[in-house]
């Protein structure tokens, strides 16, 4: 009998979601903030030096911390990001800041003002200032100008004293070699000002006047008032984002998302029909519970982050297929739907909570290691982990419980994805390990030293493709700048080198892409200074109407990089081959190793023929990869695993093959369906998503296609041959001759 208040309380729930969701949605997503590549802006990362005989301090990088955000206070940047590395470095995030050259200036500069004679010496400095005493007047002429209140009128009397009948300079930021005599001579000279002093002052109050606009006196007030930095500020790595890109990126990437996403639906109504579309159900509640929990993290949400948001889609969809695939199974040896729902989610479970926790083990470490952008893309894709095992598991449970348990569908194993002529009649006791698959002419064991070989062989190619080509290093790794230019019309190399050279800017590398050639990527070796990138992005926002975008690395914080990168990689294997080895056993664990390595080295070494740019996202992809491969392999082994306790004993080598076999055929169907949905949304982003994470898409797709491969034809094969040594060496295996020898049986 048909319980329809199963039915009925099935609909209620996705009523509800459903309009909870739609009445929420909008006002999440405007409450979530956007990273600087998605709406412009900057981010910079300073070395912190000490100012004559000081030591860096927790307390002065604390203090320089305070003052960069009185700095930022004055921009009016919302919500800044100041973050206090290591020792000795602070990094500044800007997003949706407009004139990022004014940031720029105003963050850097040290504002130590100085009052000094026309031969450089000191009479007064910022010291003698009252704090916040700096204000933005206009002089008798109504010329802008900036007034300071001193401490002491006293003081300033004998200032005015000892440079009477001479020029009084004041400085801001003087340097140790700077002369009045030189700089006099210049029509735009470093001082600020030079008045002449005619008679002795004795008041308060000093005037700063120039040749200022209204805006560069306003801002020396408020940087006067914010106060002098207490150390030096060395940049050593920039990024800078037009709004222009962020815009466009920012739409690109949704877009690429929502075809991804809505690619993969479809393929689960049509595949798994009925459980499909309860994963449709639970996979649109899993995207707005991500995005739910990045406004309650008051996270920020970055284009690396977006692809791990459509990444953990196809990722989420894998704990799904595992259930059904397992649920399918049950139903094929002739279970009732109720018993191989409940034999199907007490099987699947196990290897769901190894395969996620792999992969967050991976993010982890890219966490510890990334850089900012990295960062977000690896907290996107531990809550993606997290939040998929609550809908995918327990969501998914939910549903099809009250689904199975009205009985509708008892006598409807198509409504299931089985066709009922592959149903086993319950009597004939059939197992799991003796199920027949469609897939059982294909001896995976067998052929594995056609495997080995043809790895092998690609292995050396590879070697020595990557001592050929090499690596094109990226600025991440290599140091330099990197200025990305959008334009309304087809861009040639020549124009933008004549750009280029009428800056005094000679370019190392210039790639012209986009439909109509309107962009262009160009790689100059050496990071521009502050004064370079600021006259660089007015003249190309000059002539081709939009802010490019500006990287800049230094050679310290290049190599920094890539040791993080190689740190991040050893720790993520050694993470895995510990966790592997107590889940499962150390055979297991290394053949596990080398078969994501494997892929690994395959991304790299088509980045190297191809001559695509390997940078820090390269890495995010490559341990993304690491942990996704490592996914795929835990299916199999724990299969193999289940298989061994269902075999009791073994005795000869070909049960050992069987097992494998058995296992690979059976979790076959998942691993295809597995990394065919999370394709379908690497492609969606290769293909419609922005160019900033292309490279990163592709290695993605190189990583995803190989850890298939490895984990089908490699990793359980190595497993075979290190296992039946070890076996034999133990004394356990019986040879054929011996087992000939002890049989009764007739011999064939």
């Amino acid at each position: 009998m048909v319980k329809r208040s199963r039915i009925v309380a099935f609909l209620l729930i996705v009523v509800v979601f459903a309009g909870l969701m739609g009445g929420t949605t909008n006002n999440i997503l405007k409450n979530i903030k956007l990273g600087l590549d998605l709406q412009g802006g900057f981010e910079v990362l300073y070395k912190v030096e000490p100012i004559g005989d000081q030591k860096i301090s927790e307390d002065i990088l604390n203090s320089t911390a305070k003052a960069l955000d009185k700095r930022i206070n004055v921009l009016g940047v919302s919500e800044p990001s100041i973050q206090i590395e290591g020792k000795d470095r602070v990094r500044v995030q800007l997003a949706g800041i407009t004139d990022q050259n004014k940031a720029r200036e105003l963050l850097s500069t040290e504002a130590n003002l100085s009052f000094r004679d026309v031969n450089d010496k000191e009479l007064m400095d910022g010291s003698d200032l009252v704090e916040g005493g700096a204000e933005q007047v206009f002089d008798e002429y109504g010329k802008p100008s900036v007034s300071l209140k001193l401490k002491s009128a006293e003081k300033f009397k004998d200032v005015t004293t000892a440079v009477l009948g001479n020029p009084l300079v004041i400085w801001l930021d003087y340097e140790e070699g700077d002369s009045y005599a030189e700089e006099a001579t210049k029509a735009d000279p470093k001082f600020l000002s030079n008045p002449m002093v005619s008679s002795v002052l004795n008041t308060d109050t000093v005037s700063i006047t120039g040749n200022f606009t209204l805006e560069e006196a306003k801002t020396l007030a408020d940087l006067l008032d914010a106060g002098a930095l207490p150390v030096k500020l060395t940049e050593v790595y920039s990024t800078s984002v037009g709004a222009q890109f962020g815009d466009q990126a920012l739409k690109e990437t949704v877009f690429a998302g929502i075809i991804g996403v809505g690619l993969v639906f479809l393929f689960m109504l049509l595949y798994y029909r009925l459980p499909g579309l309860i994963a449709v159900i639970t996979l649109s509640i899993y995207v707005y519970l991500n995005l739910l929990v990045l406004d309650l993290m008051n996270g920020v949400l970055t284009l690396p982050g977006i692809a791990a948001l459509i990444l953990g889609v196809g990722m989420a969809v894998d704990a799904n297929i595992i259930t059904y695939e397992r649920i399918k199974d049950e139903l094929k040896v002739g279970k009732t739907l109720k018993s191989a729902f409940q034999a199907g989610n007490k099987n699947s479970i196990s290897t769901i909570i190894d395969a996620n926790l792999t992969t967050i083990l991976a993010s982890v470490i890219l966490f510890a290691y990334g850089t900012s952008s990295v960062r977000g893309f690896a907290t996107l894709l531990i809550v993606s982990i997290l939040v998929s095992f609550i809908t995918a598991v327990y969501g998914t449970r939910l549903l099809l419980g009250l689904v199975v348990n009205s009985k509708a569908f008892n006598k409807r194993p198509s409504w299931f994805g089985v066709n009922k002529k592959d149903i086993k009649d319950i009597g004939e006791n059939y197992e799991l390990l003796t199920l027949p698959t469609k897939y059982d002419r294909i001896d995976f064991v067998k052929y594995k030293n056609v495997f080995f070989t043809i790895s092998s062989v690609l292995v050396v190619a590879g070697i020595i493709v990557i001592a050929v080509f090499k690596l094109n290093l990226g600025i991440d790794f290599a140091a330099g700048s990197r200025v990305e230019i959008s334009s309304d019309k087809a861009l040639t190399t020549k124009a933008v080198e004549a750009d280029l050279e009428a800056l005094d800017i000679t370019a190392d590398d210039i790639t012209i892409s986009g439909e109509n050639n309107e962009r262009a990527a160009i790689r100059i070796k050496g990071d521009l200074s502050q004064s370079k990138v600021a006259e660089l992005k007015t003249a190309l926002h000059d002539k081709y109407g939009s802010d490019p975008n500006v990287s800049t690395v230094s050679p310290t914080v290049g190599k920094e990089l890539a040791k993080n990168a190689f740190y991040a990689i050893i720790l993520a294997s050694l993470g895995i081959i510990l966790y592997v080895t107590i889940r499962f056993e150390i055979y297991m664990a290394l053949a596990a190793i080398i078969a994501l390595l494997h892929d690994a080295f395959f991304i790299i070494v088509i980045f190297s023929f191809t001559r695509l740019e390997v940078d820090i996202t390269f890495i995010a992809a490559v341990l993304t990869i690491v942990g996704y491969s490592i996914n795929d392999t835990i299916v199999t082994f724990d299969r193999i695993r289940e298989n061994l306790v269902k075999k009791k004993r073994i005795t000869t080598a070909k049960e050992i093959k069987d097992i494998i076999n058995t296992s690979i055929r059976q979790t076959f169907t998942r691993s295809i369906n597995t990394v065919l949905t999370v394709v379908i949304c690497v492609i969606a982003l290769l293909i419609f998503g922005s160019e900033s994470i292309r490279n990163f898409s592709l290695a993605l797709l190189i990583g995803l296609v190989g850890g298939a491969y490895s984990s089908i034809f490699i990793a359980s094969q190595l497993w075979f041959v290190w296992k039946r040594k070890e076996l034999k060496k133990k004394g356990v295996l019986i040879t054929v001759k011996e087992k000939r020898k002890n049989s009764d049986e007739p011999q064939v």
